[in-house]
């Protein structure tokens, strides 16, 4: 029988090494501000951001704009055979293969002096769709730091949960250990030991399971920070709150840099510029023209003249008024006109919808503040239930199942507290990024 029990409590202390190890090896440890600034400097979907960004700033270029001339360079040379016959004075005949070349090159410049004022409204398009990028751009960085934020709290989460299950199941095999010296001694009877072996393997293979959920956690945050998958690490387990503000505060902060509101915003802007862009088909339009010119041929053999050339500077204005279009350009400003409104309607229903948003976020922040000091003060009790329940437990004024169950209520505290701390926290940041100020002091 003794050595039955040795073999079991061998067991289950190679279960507690072999999870502990799985934990153990990550020497780093990486604070959230460390895990942020990796995910900003290398994520995946940041830097397709950048890229995108990269473009629109491209496209915003006085050189995508038409407000600089264009120059073209132009030349040709043609050549032409020639066979023929020249007749003498006295009669006789002579055959004369030539050839004749004609050639020419210019430069010319061609500017628009005005367009109607289309060419500024669409450059102002141009830079208000290059806003528009930087805050898409912003919102999926905002999105990633919370992506990163909650698979963070995540990993610290299970670590302490790992560490809550590895303290259940040492408290677990002690107690396993002393049915076993009370059954031998007939102190016991079998069920008590039976009840303790079950209560082991229950904990051994939520350890087991609750490692291998820390293992993941710990991959997907290394995805994340674009690292290699592998990579050990530790995480800090501490988290302190700071309230935001009053919910007042935080939906007016919302209203002036929520990014979905700005985005709205700008989309607004950017409609109201497309609007007067339309108009500039009813207004003439004058370019400046400018080049210089050269020309010259030279003719076959025999002709009267044998060749010439001509070249100089020439210049001028063109001007051209589409006095009717057929209604494109009214109908293009009925569009631009009920854009507007459209762009209107969405800015007031995205503002309503923050407003609620941040309320509800606002009220969820509350109720998690709360859940935690609530769990915090269950964990105390619960602790101090524990502890007692010990001291009756070794004295043997309760039984197993009593014991059991303290500890499993110290273990569900423990869970809940842990639990409540990170949500408490993720509430917060969500909150923040409602308001607009989550990317404060990144």
């Amino acid at each position: 029988m003794e050595s039955r029990h040795s073999q079991l409590f061998t067991v289950v202390t190679g279960l507690v090494l072999f999870a502990s190890s799985l934990v153990a090896n990550g020497q780093e440890m990486l604070s959230r501000e460390d895990a942020m600034n990796l995910t900003l400097k290398y994520n995946y979907d940041i830097k397709v951001a950048e890229k995108d960004l990269e473009v629109a700033n491209n496209n915003q270029s006085i050189l995508n704009s038409g407000y600089l001339p264009s120059i073209q360079a132009n030349g040709d040379i043609g050549v032409s055979g020639y066979q023929g016959e020249n007749k003498t004075a006295n009669g006789d005949f002579s055959y004369d293969p030539t050839e004749a070349y004609n050639y020419s090159g210019s430069v010319n410049l061609n500017y628009i002096l005005f367009d109607g004022f289309g060419r500024m409204y669409n450059y102002k398009q141009l830079k208000e769709l290059y806003n528009i990028s930087e805050l898409q751009a912003r919102q999926i960085i905002e999105n990633t730091v919370l992506e990163l934020s909650n698979a963070y709290f995540l990993m610290a989460q299970l670590t302490e949960g790992v560490s809550i299950l590895k303290n259940a199941l040492s408290i677990s095999t002690t107690r396993m250990q002393r049915a076993a010296y009370s059954f031998e001694y007939g102190q016991t009877t079998q069920i008590d030991l039976l009840n303790a072996q079950v209560d082991v393997n229950n904990d051994s293979i939520n350890l087991l399971n609750t490692t291998q959920d820390l293992e993941n956690a710990r991959r997907n945050l290394n995805l994340i920070m674009r690292r290699e998958i592998e990579t050990e690490f530790v995480v800090d387990t501490t988290v302190s709150f700071s309230i935001p503000g009053t919910k007042e505060e935080l939906v007016s902060q919302a209203y002036q840099r929520n990014v979905l509101i700005e985005q709205t915003n700008s989309q607004l802007r950017n409609s109201e510029f497309a609007l007067k862009a339309s108009q500039s088909g009813w207004f003439p339009a004058i370019s400046l023209n400018a080049g210089y010119n050269y020309s010259g041929n030279r003719n076959p053999a025999g002709a009267f003249v044998t060749g010439s050339y001509n070249f100089g500077p020439q210049a001028g204005f063109t001007l051209s008024w589409n006095i009717f279009d057929g209604g494109a350009t009214r109908v293009r400003n009925k569009n631009a006109r009920i854009e507007i409104e459209r762009q209107q309607v969405l800015k007031e229903q995205t503002e309503y919808s923050v407003k609620r948003d941040v309320l509800n976020a606002y009220s969820a922040y509350q109720n998690s503040l709360f859940v935690f000091n609530a769990e915090k003060a269950n964990l105390e009790t619960a602790l101090k239930n524990f502890e007692r329940s010990d001291d009756l437990y070794k004295q043997g004024q309760i039984n197993s199942i009593e014991f059991r169950q303290a500890q499993l209520n110290l273990r569900n505290a423990q869970n809940n507290f842990s639990i409540a701390k990170y949500n408490a926290k993720f509430e917060e940041l969500s909150l923040k990024q409602l308001a607009g100020i989550l990317l404060e002091g990144l």
